[in-house]
């Protein structure tokens, strides 16, 4: 017979795989948001000095603070009177109520000093963001299914670093001739900053669309190849999903940074001042001349431009190639399906726990 103890084991799991809401009854209210009350509370004491003004004495503000500070505890200790709470408690449940006062409450001092309306929509709409990320973060497993991956690769580096020279010779020739291509350093030694980051974060969006397209395929066909009884709720899918992207987000950054690198050595060896001059390429904002052996290498700002703009490149082949490509299919997805089908054994296991533990207790099962 199991025992609720067995039941926290299985779920400990789901959480550290990334996958909460593998988990049964797994709400908002008992399993998101209270897991996050110290940094809410932290915020929403912090908010206080929406009590001050610039334009007041030290001292003024001071008791402005002080005041904030006691209608923002006074309130929610009478909200825990009315929930059924002791007066003096954090909340173990966040519903509406408690959601509302610590997103509205807040925004409404800055209207006592001066009627500040920019800054109450401004904290109003900041304390929503941040509920919505508590709620992706943590009701995804973000944080764990992120962990995953950075210790995944960490542990593999020399396994993924083999596999990425045998299966992207191609690749990296064709990278090669475009990096000591001119028209190439014109084009991203003049761009601004801002757009280089524009640009990888559009080839991040696209190399998601492209898996979010070809993911639910790819999730059928592991669900049937590990026979996964009961089949996945909507939600629970959507879960794996975030779980995949994330993973492959990992995976493509650490490619997509050590070809970066490598090609910011490569160009410090190869490309000199006379070559720079030769192009009618500028250094850029700042460059750096570093000795050895007897040759003077540059690091410039240009350099490390054309390195992020290759190394984009390679990340969004990269990316596509997971899915697309049988040497990267083999060690994305196939290690992918080993890792479920012991999630959906487990899952299997916890769910007929679950239902002895209900016959057993002949009632709920305690969060």
């Amino acid at each position: 017979m199991g025992t609720p103890r067995e039941l926290v084991r299985y779920e400990q799991r789901f959480r550290r795989a990334g996958l909460p809401l593998f988990i049964e009854d797994f709400s908002p209210t008992h399993d998101i948001f209270n897991r996050a009350a110290p940094l809410l509370t932290l915020v929403f004491l912090a908010e206080m000095l929406g009590a001050t003004s610039l334009k007041w004495h030290w001292w003024e503000n001071v008791l402005g603070a002080a005041v904030g500070l006691l209608v923002l505890v006074g309130a929610f200790a009478l909200l825990n009177v009315y929930r059924g709470r002791p007066f003096w408690s954090l909340p173990t449940r966040f519903g509406l109520p408690e959601l509302g006062v610590f997103v509205l409450l807040p925004a409404l001092l800055p209207l006592v000093p001066e009627w500040q309306w920019h800054q109450f929509f401004g904290i109003a709409v900041g304390n929503l963001v941040l509920v919505g990320a508590v709620y992706v973060v943590v009701g995804y497993g973000l944080i764990a299914t992120t962990y995953w991956s950075l210790r995944r690769i960490v542990g593999e580096l020399a396994n993924s670093l083999a596999s990425l020279v045998r299966a992207l010779p191609l690749l990296l020739v064709f990278s090669l001739v475009l990096f000591i291509n001119t028209e190439m350093w014109q084009v991203f030694a003049g761009m601004p900053v801002g757009f280089i980051v524009l640009s990888v974060i559009a080839f991040t969006l696209l190399s998601t669309l492209f898996l979010m397209v070809r993911l639910p395929k790819e999730l059928d066909a592991i669900e049937d190849d590990v026979k996964s009884d009961p089949p996945l709720r909507r939600v629970q899918r959507l879960n794996l999903s975030v779980n995949l992207v994330i993973r492959q987000w990992v995976q493509a950054l650490v490619v997509s940074t050590g070809v970066g690198l490598f090609f910011i050595a490569f160009g410090m060896l190869s490309i000199n001042a006379d070559i720079y001059a030769k192009w009618g390429v500028q250094t850029g904002s700042w460059s750096l001349t570093v000795g050895l052996m007897g040759h003077q290498m540059l690091l410039t700002a240009s350099l490390v431009k054309v390195a992020v703009g290759i190394a984009n490149f390679t990340g969004l082949y990269y990316s596509i190639a997971l899915l697309t490509d049988s040497s990267y299919r083999e060690e994305f997805l196939d290690n992918v399906s080993t890792e479920l089908r012991d999630l959906f054994t487990a899952r299997a296991d916890y769910l007929a726990l679950r239902a002895q533990v209900s016959q057993s207790v002949s009632g709920p099962i305690a969060k």
